[in-house]
């Protein structure tokens, strides 16, 4: 069942897709298995040899920037090294992100051994982010099920304190909440990534969490070393100022890719959500000279879907695929070299994308106009 029925009930909030009479709630008149099929079969293929090289590059272009960095040692240097520094860990945690999905290669050791190392070093516990993300693709669009910036339905919205509610909606704060969701997880949901008793894993995964906190630990006993050898100030301007500019990467990103688009769309639950309705309401977003070094993260649409598609293959995965998705794609706003055109749509959402009703199959963001107004009060 693919929902068709639930529209009347279920279409709240917002304006419901744009003027040209595009419904983008409505259901598809493909499948999955039309998308498939217009994809080139070579775009499924894995080279693991290739993926290496990524990661060799990647690692290459960190220590050689920290190197000169450190020797340079200039207050005119290090704005620009942790600019720099930041976006290759955030392309370092791409790759990990492609081991978790399996895309990096078909060896599942291979994945999980460079997957570990990667996260690891930007203190990202890998198994327990692996599983979580699953979670995410498995339930993209829906609103009580997804994992990643999924909506707040009304009455929990209303029930945060006012200083919870800035802290997810006034920025910057809401582009350095990951660390803290790793922690504790979104609002109305518990569990850490670290714990291997937490809700979001299986029984049966808990000996993965324990080695992935168990890297992270590792990590972080590293730090404290060096930052004994080095001290803080230098550990500081080295790793701790590009690990944050990372994190901010991470959010911008991933919250970019399900919001701020100019037309509403929709959100699922029940019987309307599909693994297809949810995950067409992701988004694609271009940055610019940016797209190579993080490794085009910004196909996110056909990544969405097949997630075992390498990420060297996506951009032609997309091109075949945007006949078949007709309106359902929506083609992203071109970049200048670098995607400062995204700070807006980023702006505008944080102030009008609140919550969502707490009925309804097919329902859209509504703005609390307090909060858009800047008045943090709690109702």
């Amino acid at each position: 069942d693919d929902g068709s029925g639930s529209r009347a009930a279920g279409a709240q909030g917002g304006d419901e897709g744009p003027a040209d009479g595009f419904d983008p709630g409505a259901p598809p008149p493909f499948g999955l298995a039309d998308i498939r099929a217009a994809i080139p079969k070579h775009c499924w293929v894995k080279d693991p040899w290739r993926s290496m090289g990524y990661v060799v590059r990647d690692v290459v272009v960190v220590l050689a920037l920290a190197a000169a960095a450190a020797r340079l040692d200039s207050w005119l240097a290090w704005p620009v090294y942790w600019a720099a520094q930041g976006t290759m860990f955030w392309a370092l945690f791409v790759l990990g992100h492609d081991c978790g999905h399996g895309s990096f290669s078909n060896n599942a050791k291979l994945n999980s051994v460079v997957g570990h190392i990667l996260h690891s070093s930007i203190l990202v516990p890998y198994n327990g982010w692996r599983i979580s993300h699953r979670t995410h693709h498995q339930n993209h669009g829906h609103v009580e099920n997804d994992e990643s910036w999924h909506p707040l339905p009304e009455k929990l919205y209303r029930s945060l304190d006012s200083s919870t509610r800035k802290l997810r909606f006034a920025l910057p704060f809401p582009m350095l909440a990951y660390p803290f969701y790793l922690w504790s997880r979104s609002p109305g949901k518990s569990g850490s990534h670290f714990h291997p008793s937490s809700d979001l894993f299986q029984p049966n995964e808990k000996k993965d969490i324990v080695t992935s906190t168990t890297c992270w630990l590792a990590m972080a006993g590293l730090l404290a070393g060096l930052t004994v050898v080095m001290g803080p100030l230098q550990i500081l301007k080295l790793y701790a100022v590009p690990y944050w500019i990372f994190v901010m990467w991470l959010d911008f990103v991933t919250y970019l890719h399900h919001h701020g688009h100019n037309d509403k769309l929709p959100w699922y639950r029940g019987k309307a959500w599909s693994y297809l309705r949810g995950g067409l309401t992701t988004l694609d977003r271009d940055y610019g000279w940016l797209n190579k070094i993080h490794h085009d993260i910004g196909t996110h649409v056909i990544h969405h879907l097949f997630p075992q598609i390498p990420h060297y293959h996506l951009v032609e995965a997309t091109e075949a695929a945007k006949p078949v998705l007709g309106k359902y794609y929506r083609e992203p706003d071109k970049s200048g070299p670098f995607p400062f055109h995204l700070f807006g749509a980023l702006a505008r959402s944080m102030k009008s994308d609140h919550y969502v009703s707490d009925t309804g199959d097919i329902i859209y963001y509504q703005t609390d106009p307090k909060l858009a107004a800047g008045a943090h009060t709690s109702d």
